[in-house]
């Protein structure tokens, strides 16, 4: 089983060719990810090949669990087409589970340029369990303390919770609280501590859906950057800080956003017959 390994901003993922493999098993997925005894991801992308006039792409956590976007994921995935010769520097559309975006590869492969899709704040969409509504500063008791959150989506659903001071120590205790809060998220979520710098720059903080605490992020960029936006903290154009790097987020009037970061090559490789037994 042949693979690709990229990193974007320190969140890095094993691209593997389904048009030449069989589908993943959800404990296949986790041996593989698996940074201490598999070859260590932050999740797998699988190219599933030609999808109604857009090249098909599904995205699995490390835990075994798909996710319906990545922000990341995305970037690396269209470096991989690109350095496969698949694609050239013209837009090109990617379908995930998420959603259908638009993908340009710049810089001969060292940014790229996506197309994330609208931003929606409303519970129906993410999706958050109540009345329907637009899920904007609203309370929530959990880990002993009371704390005030905004929800949106991107495709993937995302919990936003603005702090004076954001850290790694709060995004593990609280962060994996919220995303198994399945009485208020029925498909769990990515969860975004934030702290808003100035007009056009914000600090995030992730714990991610599926993969825990994570340097960087794509999707919860640009929902952290949309929550902040909506509540009036910032401008339209805004640079993420993370951990792993820096990300740069735009949204238009009708909350359209678009992302464009880093990506670079780490590996290739073939996955050992012994890994793949599970022996």
């Amino acid at each position: 089983m042949r693979f690709w390994k990229y990193q974007a901003l320190g969140n890095d993922y094993i691209v593997m060719d389904g048009r030449e493999q069989a589908l993943l098993a959800p404990d296949l997925v986790r041996r593989i990810c698996d940074r201490h005894f598999g070859v260590g991801s932050d999740g797998i992308l699988r190219h599933e090949g030609e999808q109604g006039g857009a090249i098909g792409l599904r995205i699995y956590n490390p835990d075994g669990s798909e996710a319906e976007k990545s922000g990341n994921g995305l970037r690396i995935f269209a470096r991989y087409l690109f350095d496969r010769g698949l694609v050239g520097d013209a837009p090109f559309a990617v379908s995930t589970p998420g959603g259908r975006v638009s993908c340009r590869v710049l810089d001969g492969g060292l940014r790229v340029e996506v197309e994330m899709g609208r931003v929606s704040f409303s519970s129906r969409d993410i999706p958050v369990v109540g009345p329907e509504r637009e899920v904007l500063e609203e309370t929530l008791a959990i880990g002993g303390e009371t704390v005030v959150f905004s929800a949106a989506t991107v495709g993937n659903p995302h919990c936003v919770i603005l702090r004076e001071k954001v850290g790694e120590a709060e995004a593990c205790r609280l962060g994996p609280l919220l995303e198994n809060h399945t009485a208020l998220f029925p498909n769990r979520t990515n969860v975004q501590f934030v702290q808003v710098w100035n007009e056009r720059e914000i600090q995030i903080e992730i714990w991610e859906r599926g993969a825990g605490y994570t340097l960087a992020s794509g999707s919860s960029s640009c929902a952290a950057a949309a929550v902040a936006h909506r509540l009036g903290r910032v401008g339209p154009e805004i640079t993420v800080h993370m951990p792993g790097g820096d990300l740069r987020v735009s949204l238009d009037a009708k909350m359209h956003a678009r992302q464009v970061g880093p990506v670079r090559a780490v590996a290739t490789g073939e996955v050992a017959a012994e890994l793949l037994a599970g022996t």
